[in-house]
């Protein structure tokens, strides 16, 4: 009985690192939700600025162009899926992974390049044998998001060189409540439509060609829209980890409460042996006086 008390007391000492553990892992996951939350402002004024210098960039192009660089026959195209570095998120791949493999089931016969981001989720791809063409770590912090933006952006426009047309990307957001959300959007072509055409009366003074600078301000777009959405997926990857953490936290302290149950349960039993042992004790004593 003492033996199983004390293997009874090692489990509750366990648990309770393990709950040190978890509550811990719950703090820097919201901490970290937090901070890439409060980044967001500064990647969208980025990006309305250059979507501002786009729609006067636009307004220099002669009547009637056409800002698109438009391909040839087959179009191929790229998808790019922004998972997870590490695990204990829930079912954040999962849900990325299953909206990853929708897009490359409705393109069948379409030659269709995957770029992962997140080596948890590259695991996972790998054992649903979707086929990834490029990965790269996701983002630790959220100070890295521009560095893996931007290494995202090499790898992008590496492949649109050699043929690449068209570019979507499925990343997680965080929303209201917990809620895992999903977003699937394209990339490339950019719709110029979302720009605002405004002439001003005197024209900025270019010394490129229209079409030239249009080009190189919609990749400077795509940039920080590459930014803004490893952004939200480093948020919402912190959410879902923050949000299985409390569940796991949960968990534990209802093992420490069936634990010290048990506890409580052995150690009366062991005081109740202890009582019988002594009674019985003197009992033998009265019946055999010396």
């Amino acid at each position: 009985m003492t033996e199983r008390l004390s293997d009874v007391e090692q489990q509750i000492g366990s648990v309770h690192q393990l709950e040190s553990v978890v509550t811990a892992m719950r703090g820097i996951a919201a901490a970290r939700a937090r901070e890439a939350r409060g980044r967001l402002a500064g990647i969208r004024a980025y990006a309305d600025t250059v979507g501002g210098a786009i729609g006067e960039a636009l307004a220099l192009l002669p009547d009637g162009a056409d800002p698109h660089q438009r391909g040839h026959g087959p179009e191929p195209r790229i998808l790019i899926a922004l998972c997870s570095e590490q695990g204990f998120a829930g079912p954040f791949n999962e849900r990325v992974l299953a909206a990853v493999a929708r897009q490359m089931d409705s393109a069948r016969g379409q030659a269709t390049d995957l770029l992962l981001v997140g080596d948890r989720g590259l695991m996972l791809a790998e054992e649903r044998g979707l086929p990834v063409g490029w990965s790269a770590p996701m983002a630790a912090h959220a100070d890295e998001v521009p560095a893996l933006a931007d290494q995202l952006a090499d790898a992008l426009y590496d492949r649109l060189t050699a043929g690449a047309t068209r570019v979507a990307i499925v990343h997680a957001t965080p929303s209201s409540g917990g809620a895992l959300e999903i977003v699937e959007r394209t990339l490339v072509p950019l719709d110029f439509g979302r720009f605002s055409v405004s002439p001003r009366a005197l024209p900025p003074l270019v010394t490129q060609d229209p079409r030239t600078l249009v080009a190189q301000l919609a990749e400077e777009f795509i940039f920080a829209e590459l930014c803004e959405a490893a952004m939200l997926s480093f948020a919402a990857e912190n959410d879902a980890r923050m949000h299985a953490m409390i569940a796991a936290r949960s968990n534990v302290g209802d093992k420490l409460e069936e634990l010290r149950a048990t506890h409580r349960r052995l150690r009366q039993d062991e005081i109740t042996n202890e009582i019988v042992e002594l009674a019985a004790g003197a009992s033998a004593e009265l019946d055999h006086p010396s």
